[in-house]
C-alpha cells in the first residue's frame, strides 16, 4: 500500500467551508450531532498518532521529594502515598504514557497500608530498601530490589515493610487511566485485616520453579498465580539467555514475565519484560502500537526516541509512546545494562491492533 498519503487522495476530507455549510454544521451542533467529514483526517490518520511524548524522569532529582512524602502525610492519610510522575501531553488523565499510569512508593519500616482493591490492575518494580511486603488476596510476600511484584485488578492488596527492615520503594504501574477510560473503574477498602490464606511466599514457592507448577491445585484466574518474580532468578536467566540466544539487533536478551500456566502476560491489560543489552549495544530502532514505561535495572545508557536522546541511568525512569521511532544504548563497553518495563500490550494484543515497522534508513539508527 503507498504510504505517500496527502490530503487530496481519495477518502480524505477535503470539503471547503462554505457560509451555506457553516450554517448547516451548526444546525447540526443543536441536535447533537455533526459532519464525519469534518473530523475524518483527525479521527482516522493515516498511521496510528500518540498523544503523549517521551519523557525521561530522573531518580536522582525525585528520589528525596518522595523520601520527604513519608515525612509529611501518613499512609492512613494519604491512602497511597506516591509521588506520580505524569506526561506533559497526558496531564488531563494521570497518565506517564497512552493509557499507563506510574508512580513511585516510599513506606518506612513498621508502615503499612490498608488492604484495599480496584478493577484497574497494577505491579510493583522494587528500587530499594529491605524487608518490604506485599499481602495479594491473603498470600504474604517478601520482596527484595529488582523483584517484579504484581497484584492484578479486584484483588486484596495491601503493602508494608517489616519493623526491623529498611525503607522501601518502589515504583507502581497501573492502567488507571484505561480503567477510567472505559468508565469501568472502583475502588473499595477492607473491612480490617487481611487474613493470610497461604504460608508466606506461598506464591513464589509454588509457582516460581521454572517448568513445575503443583498438579494438584487449579488455578481459573484469568492472570498469573505467580505473584513475584525474583531478580535473584531472572538476572542470571538473562546472562544464561545471552550464552545460547542471538542478540536481537533491536532488543538485545528480551525476556518476557509471563504466567506460568499459560505462557502468557501476567493479567489481562498489562504485560512487562526485562531486557538485557550486553556492553557496547547499540540497538537499532523500530516502532510499535502499544505504551511502554521503562526503569533501567541495571547499568547506564541511553535511548533515542523520535529523535531524541534520553540519557538513563539506574533507577531513571522514561517512557516511549506507542508508533514513536526508538532505539536502546549500553553506554558501557565492559558491563551490561538491564532495563525493566511493563506496557498494554495485552490489551492492543487481545484487539488486534499491534503492528511493528523498522526503521530502514541510516542502517537503522535515527539521527539525533
Amino acid at each position: 500500500m503507498n504510504e505517500n498519503h496527502s490530503d487530496d487522495q481519495y477518502g480524505r476530507a477535503r470539503v471547503q467551508d462554505s457560509p451555506e455549510l457553516i450554517a448547516y454544521y451548526k444546525e447540526l451542533e443543536t441536535l447533537g450531532a455533526g459532519a464525519l467529514w469534518t473530523v475524518a483526517n483527525d479521527i482516522e490518520p493515516w498511521e496510528p498518532r500518540s498523544s503523549s511524548v517521551p519523557m525521561l524522569w530522573k531518580y536522582d532529582d525525585l528520589r528525596e521529594l518522595v523520601v520527604k512524602s513519608s515525612e509529611l502525610v501518613t499512609p492512613e492519610q494519604a491512602g497511597r502515598r506516591v509521588v506520580y510522575l505524569v506526561n506533559d501531553k497526558r496531564k488531563d488523565v494521570s497518565a506517564a504514557v497512552g493509557w499507563l499510569y506510574t508512580g513511585i512508593q516510599v513506606t518506612r519500616p513498621g508502615e503499612s497500608t490498608s488492604a484495599h482493591r480496584h478493577k484497574a490492575s497494577a505491579l510493583r518494580f522494587i528500587m530499594e530498601g529491605e524487608g518490604g511486603y506485599t499481602v495479594v488476596d491473603g498470600n504474604k510476600i517478601m520482596f527484595e530490589v529488582n523483584d517484579f511484584v504484581i497484584t492484578p485488578n479486584s484483588t486484596w492488596h495491601e503493602h508494608g515493610v517489616d519493623a526491623n527492615g529498611k525503607m522501601c520503594i518502589w515504583q507502581d504501574g497501573l492502567d488507571i487511566p484505561l480503567v477510567n477510560a472505559l468508565e469501568a473503574n472502583d475502588y473499595a477498602v477492607f473491612d480490617g485485616k487481611q487474613p493470610l490464606e497461604q504460608e508466606i511466599n506461598y506464591s513464589p514457592l509454588a509457582y516460581g520453579c521454572a517448568g513445575l507448577i503443583p498438579a494438584d491445585v487449579t488455578w481459573e484466574k484469568p492472570y498469573s498465580p505467580l505473584f513475584k518474580y525474583s531478580w535473584k532468578e531472572v538476572y542470571p536467566t538473562l546472562l544464561e539467555t545471552l550464552k545460547v540466544k542471538p542478540i536481537n539487533p533491536i532488543d538485545g536478551i528480551m525476556m518476557q514475565y509471563s504466567n506460568p500456566l499459560t505462557g502468557g502476560h501476567v493479567m489481562q491489560t498489562m504485560g512487562a519484560s526485562m531486557q538485557l543489552l550486553p556492553a557496547g549495544f547499540k540497538g537499532k530502532a523500530h516502532k510499535h502500537t502499544g505504551s511502554f514505561v521503562y526503569q533501567c535495572a541495571k547499568g547506564k545508557g541511553y535511548s533515542i526516541i523520535n529523535g531524541q536522546r534520553f540519557d538513563w541511568k539506574e533507577r531513571d525512569i522514561f517512557c516511549v509512546p506507542s508508533w514513536a521511532w526508538h532505539e536502546h544504548h549500553n553506554a558501557s563497553e565492559s558491563e551490561d545494562a538491564c532495563l525493566f518495563s511493563f506496557n498494554d500490550l495485552p490489551t492492543i494484543e487481545k484487539l488486534g491492533l499491534y503492528q511493528e515497522k523498522n526503521y530502514t534508513e541510516n542502517n537503522g539508527h535515527q539521527s539525533i
